[in-house]
């Protein structure tokens, strides 16, 4: 299935291998939570943890707006449901019914991020737990033309308040050997934004931005395993940490419960 753009890492492409640890990394750290639950999963994508949940759920269903990708996780998983959506709101989903709902890298995406929260709300049973990602946009080096917005951990704290009364903020971190990657990236990045002295990142509509963005981030990649092949295919997921100071990790990671 040819569907991996830069902004969907594929653990098939080796310059990705960073990024696929990365968004893997908050499947693990869940794998306690959904055993014997009733699972959603709402923008699963090309099925990255599918395999991870599905087999300690009690049930599980997955919900994508690509159809393709929702067809071909049917046939690999017959176990689970999957259906073709566009999402908020969450279509016949039931109320009160999900034990679990997991949305990793999605909220960044959607237009109305609070009906999707609310959608997520309704889903839950009174005492579900719902798990966010989202990239922090403190640590983010570009703007990123797929996503409508990115938060700080206030702001995302914040906006969840106004919907769950249990709202706990975490964080995905990098070790050192994580770090070591995120600087070099962020040195090569900047020695390509340095030649953007009109801000067009910021200016231009994010559709004119979208192809640019997609080859500059893959020849990044690329130059990145050229330079240290071996620090970009050695890291893992368990290089990806759970913290407790979300300013100031890569990623945001919302706990939620109803």
């Amino acid at each position: 299935m040819a569907l991996y753009t830069t902004e969907i890492a594929s653990d098939q492409i080796a310059s990705d291998n960073p990024i696929h640890q990365r968004l893997l990394r908050p499947y693990q750290l869940i794998a306690d939570s959904v055993k014997g639950k009733n699972v959603l999963e709402v923008g699963c994508g090309e099925g990255r943890g599918v395999g991870l949940m599905i087999s300690n759920a009690k049930s599980f269903t997955a919900i994508d707006k690509i159809e393709e990708v929702v067809k071909s996780l049917a046939v690999q998983y017959p176990e689970g449901k999957f259906r073709q959506m566009f999402i908020p709101p969450f279509g016949e989903i039931a109320d009160n019914f999900y034990d679990v709902v997991v949305s990793f890298q999605v909220i960044e995406h959607i237009k109305d991020d609070a009906l999707f929260l609310s959608e997520i709300y309704r889903v839950l049973k009174p005492g579900g737990k719902a798990f966010i990602t989202t990239p922090n946009r403190i640590m983010t080096l570009t703007r990123n033309p797929w996503h409508i917005r990115e938060y700080t951990a206030s702001e995302l704290t914040k906006l969840a308040s106004t919907i769950f009364s249990k709202v706990e903020m975490k964080g995905i971190a990098g070790n050192d050997k994580v770090m070591e990657y995120y600087d070099q990236n962020k040195r090569s990045v900047e020695k390509i934004t340095r030649f953007d002295i009109l801000n067009l990142q910021h200016r231009l509509p994010a559709f004119l931005l979208r192809i640019p963005y997609d080859l500059l981030n893959r020849l990044n990649r690329n130059k990145l395993k050229s330079g240290n092949n071996s620090l970009v295919l050695s890291i893992t997921a368990e290089d990806y940490l759970l913290s407790e100071s979300p300013e100031t990790s890569l990623d945001l990671f919302l706990h939620l419960e109803k």
